[in-house]
C-alpha cells in the first residue's frame, strides 16, 4: 500500500499511452502509406475536400488547391496572397492564423518570463526576510543571555551581602569567622 501511494496516478495513465504509441507505431511501418493524391486534382471542389490532405493550400482569389511551398514558411504572394489563403482549417485564414500563433506565441513567452522574473525575485526577497529573521533572533537570544548573566550576578552579590552580614561567607579580609563545632 505504501509503494502505491508513492507513485502519481498519471504515471500508469502515461505508460498505457506510450505503449499504445509504441504499438501504432510499430503498425504503421509494416502497412505501406497510402498513395497521396495531388493537390491540384481537388481544384474548383470545396476547401474542406482541399485541406483534408495536410500538404494542400486552398486559395479563395481563384477557387484552387495548391501544393503547400514547404521551401518557403510562408506561401508568396503571387501564389495567393496571405488573407485568402486557408491552411488547416478554412474558417480562418492564413494572415489571422499568423497573427494569433505570433500573439498566443508571445503571451506565452511574456506570460513565462514575468513568472521566473517574479519567483526570482520572491525567492531572493523571502531569502533576505529569512536572513533578517535569524539575525533579529540570534541578537534577541544574546540580549536574553546578557540579560540573565546580569541577573544572575546580581543575585550573586545579594546573597554575598547576606553571607556576609550574617558572617556565613568566608572572607579572606576578615579575621573573624564563625566557629563550627564538629
Amino acid at each position: 500500500m505504501e509503494a502505491a501511494r508513492r507513485w502519481p496516478l498519471w504515471l500508469p495513465g502515461l505508460a498505457l499511452l506510450w505503449g499504445r504509441a509504441v504499438a501504432g507505431l510499430q503498425i504503421r511501418t509494416t502497412v505501406p502509406p497510402a498513395p497521396a493524391q495531388a493537390c491540384s486534382t481537388f481544384s474548383q471542389k470545396s476547401c474542406e475536400e482541399c485541406l483534408k490532405n495536410v500538404s494542400c493550400l486552398w486559395c479563395y482569389t481563384n477557387n484552387t488547391c495548391i501544393d503547400y511551398p514547404v521551401r518557403s514558411i510562408f506561401p508568396p504572394s503571387s501564389l495567393c496572397s496571405l488573407s485568402n489563403a486557408r491552411w488547416g482549417v478554412c474558417w480562418i485564414n492564413f494572415e489571422a492564423l499568423i497573427i494569433a500563433m505570433a500573439v498566443v506565441a508571445g503571451l506565452i513567452l511574456v506570460s513565462v518570463t514575468v513568472c521566473c522574473c517574479y519567483c526570482c525575485y520572491c525567492r531572493r526577497r523571502s531569502r533576505s526576510r529569512l536572513e533578517e529573521e535569524e539575525e533579529q533572533l540570534a541578537r534577541k537570544r544574546e540580549e536574553r543571555r546578557l540579560q540573565s548573566l546580569q541577573r544572575k550576578h546580581e543575585r550573586k552579590l545579594k546573597h554575598d551581602e547576606i553571607r556576609k552580614k550574617y558572617g556565613l561567607l568566608q572572607d579572606s579580609d576578615n579575621p573573624y569567622s564563625r566557629f563550627e563545632n564538629e
